[in-house]
């Protein structure tokens, strides 16, 4: 066991099939190398009536300031059709300098080379003048409600404090050293079911088609855009992800309709403020007599949020920022974009008790078939979070 080999540390993460929200073992693999490095390990366990128990792992190295905490999550999603791909998900298999296996780059990866460049840190210069700590779930991939959040009111009810931290998600689009995420977007999503009459397609007078309803209405929510963009962030984006009428016949007209979506905002709106704009829409789109020929009562619908809303922002702490792209330079020699594009990250946590920016590998394979990553890319990046630890602690 090496505790400054990322590859060797990944190959033993990869093994463990830990598929939402099954632990199978990755969180152990965690404690064996963290410990005789010098961390103290805990692992607890939360629950939530309607969401499995999820295992979640935090260790810290030292008790002095500063504080920097590094965050990510060994749960993965499934692998799929395994015969699609040409090496196993879960074997950790390596060729023509790649490793193979599913959470590679999402984000065993990442979890891998900051436990390397710590031990490099360590065997170079002994312990750190300050703490670090690991906070790690198996609840990123899935509903996100018994890990990271708890996790952070958990370590803080006992006192723990952090001055910034690092989320190692997979933030590069082609090479280590692109992009530091430095923000990200809110994510709401919501589903529109519009009710109908039920009828022979023959005699539509004597029914009221929902899906003809319902196109009405997305109609009125994708157009206009919900803005151009903002100083630091990319456009807001509505997306319908998933329509259902649960029809199996040709000739009869369903009863109700279904439609889901989820918007990815920017920060000219929040969560109060972009649910009023939908349902505005939506109220609009009621009255939208295009697709209902003949049909002047409002279309009957109904509006679910569904789930939280996941926040905007955005980090300003130059500290963090400079140290890491600094360390991001001397490694790589690119200076790093500072990048708010993408989807959501349990940085949306953490944000409320320190600053935080993302950054990992590259995150081209992730959820794909042969995910993979460059072994060269985990000798970077474990060497990018060894400079900055160093820079940090300087």
């Amino acid at each position: 066991m090496n505790a400054t080999d990322p590859v060797q540390i990944l190959s033993d993460l990869i093994r463990c099939p830990s598929v939402t929200p099954a632990e199978a073992g990755a969180l152990g693999v965690l404690e064996t190398y963290l410990k005789p490095l010098g961390f103290e390990v805990e692992r607890p366990v939360f629950s939530e009536v309607g969401t499995p128990d999820v295992e979640n792992l935090y260790a810290r190295l030292g008790s002095a300031t500063p504080h920097v905490m590094f965050a990510g999550h060994t749960d993965v999603v499934p692998p799929g059709d395994e015969a699609n791909w040409t090496h196993p998900p879960f074997a950790a298999e390596t060729a023509d300098g790649m490793m193979y296996g599913r959470g590679a780059v999402d984000m065993k990866g990442g979890i891998a080379c900051f436990i390397a460049a710590v031990g490099r840190l360590i065997e170079a210069g002994g312990t750190p003048r300050g703490s670090i700590s690991l906070l790690i779930t198996g609840d990123e991939e899935g509903p996100s409600v018994n890990g990271t959040d708890k996790l952070l009111k958990w370590a803080a009810g006992r006192g723990e404090t952090w001055d910034a931290a690092i989320v190692g998600e997979p933030t590069n689009p082609d090479e280590i050293g692109d992009a530091i995420k430095n923000g990200r977007r809110g994510s709401l999503s919501g589903r529109v079911t519009v009710k109908g009459v039920q009828g022979h397609s023959a005699y539509p007078q004597h029914a009221d088609n929902p899906v003809h309803g319902l196109m009405g209405l997305l109609d009125s929510l994708l157009q206009p855009p919900l803005d151009e963009g903002s100083d630091q962030f990319q456009p807001s984006d509505i997306q319908v992800t998933s329509l259902d009428v649960g029809n199996k016949a040709v000739n009869v007209i369903p009863s109700q309709a279904m439609a889901s979506f989820n918007v990815r905002f920017n920060d000219l709106w929040n969560g109060e403020t972009l649910r009023a704009e939908i349902r505005r829409r939506l109220a609009e789109g009621a009255e939208y007599g295009r697709f209902r020929t003949g049909r002047d009562k409002p279309i009957d619908f109904d509006i679910e949020w569904i789930g939280r809303v996941s926040p905007v922002f955005l980090t300003r702490d130059n500290r963090l920022v400079d140290t890491l792209g600094g360390a991001i330079e001397a490694v790589t020699g690119r200076q790093a974009e500072l990048s708010t594009n993408g989807g959501t990250s349990d940085a949306r946590f953490i944000k409320d008790y320190c600053p935080v920016v993302d950054f990992g590998l590259v995150g081209k394979t992730m959820h794909q078939v042969d995910e993979r990553v460059a072994l060269a890319d985990l000798e970077t990046l474990t060497e990018i979070y060894r400079r900055f630890l160093e820079s940090w602690f300087e």
